[in-house]
């Protein structure tokens, strides 16, 4: 067996598999797209051929609606496809809805990007599952010992308050496990919801077993009525109503900056804490680990003898590559 070492490099475009000529999670347009979900900075328009799941599909049509049809290939979980001679697999990464892992086979070398992952269990997508290869390409935006995500449903219980609240989130994802959360242990809590977020709500209840409960937004629904409701916003709607009264403000972030100044503190993230990382190393197996999408060092340290650890956002190695 023979590592590739350039088998994924970083290109302007995105991350580029020259074996096969196509490219994962590119921002600008190219022949061959494999998208692993559909946030806005791993899924954009433009693309001749995009290999996604249907969910993920679904969302890029939605936010790009000039894309073309016939320019996806839909691909279910566990189902085995080739580009150019390259084998590639798609396992459920447990992020968002219609989120994946990327498996690619490759004269017999297995090499596996995580795109963005989390272990925590969220009824509203996929779970994760593990799937053994011989070089881990992981994202690192919480690669941080001093990072340990706290139980999701403690931290949605500080929402238990009998007050209005401002929260903001994401749109894709975020507010979605939060509605379901609510839901569950807050069912007495109205959920309102931007219209920005309308269409990726019902795009999600036709995947859930049961639709979730929330309305859509409207300025009198606030004010009337009894202290219950959450209105959920995206990030620049939420910083522009910084100064709304009557109304408690909160944030659902991995992000330690983004809760100051807000009421309440909300740290609720989609994306692998540090002990996450080191459990899903365990389970994979790899005999070398490529890190992207944040900082790899202190995993390239605490590795350090075991693993060939290779950055490829900076295209170094580490002091104990060999």
């Amino acid at each position: 067996m023979n590592i590739i070492e350039d088998f994924l490099v970083r290109k302007e475009q995105g991350f580029y598999c020259s074996y096969g000529d196509f490219y994962i999670d590119p921002l600008y347009p190219v022949k061959h797209a494999v998208v692993s979900h559909a946030h806005g900075d791993h899924a954009s328009p433009g693309h001749k051929h995009i290999y996604c799941t249907q969910a993920t599909a679904e969302f890029i049509k939605l936010r790009h609606s000039k894309q073309p049809d016939q320019s996806f290939q839909l691909i279910p979980f566990d189902t085995y496809f080739e580009i150019n001679g390259v084998g590639i697999y798609l396992y459920p990464a447990g992020h968002i809805l219609g989120s994946a892992q990327i498996l690619m086979v490759y004269k017999g070398v297995r090499y596996l990007y995580t795109g963005d992952y989390k272990l925590q269990a969220d009824p509203t997508c996929e779970p994760i599952q593990f799937k053994e290869a011989d070089v881990l390409i992981t994202e690192t935006t919480f690669a941080n010992p001093a990072v340990k995500h706290p139980d999701p449903v403690q931290e949605i219980m500080k929402l238990a308050v009998p007050h209005n609240i401002l929260l903001g989130c994401y749109s894709l994802g975020k507010a979605q496990r939060i509605t379901a959360l609510l839901n569950e242990h807050c069912p007495d809590k109205d959920v309102l919801v931007h219209h920005s977020m309308l269409g990726m709500h019902k795009i999600y209840d036709r995947y859930l077993k049961a639709p979730m409960r929330y309305e859509l937004y409207n300025r009198k629904s606030m004010k009337d009525g009894s202290q219950n409701k959450i209105y959920l916003v995206p990030p620049l709607t939420f910083n522009s109503y910084r100064r709304a009264r009557n109304v408690l403000k909160a944030f659902a972030s991995g992000w330690e900056r983004l809760q100051a100044q807000n009421d309440i503190s909300l740290y609720l993230s989609d994306h692998v804490d540090w002990n996450d990382i080191l459990y899903f190393i365990e389970q994979v197996k790899p005999k070398a680990i490529w890190t992207i999408h944040g900082d790899g060092r202190v995993l390239q340290q605490h590795f350090h003898g075991k693993f060939e650890i290779r950055d490829i956002l900076s295209q170094t190695f580490s002091p104990d590559y060999c």
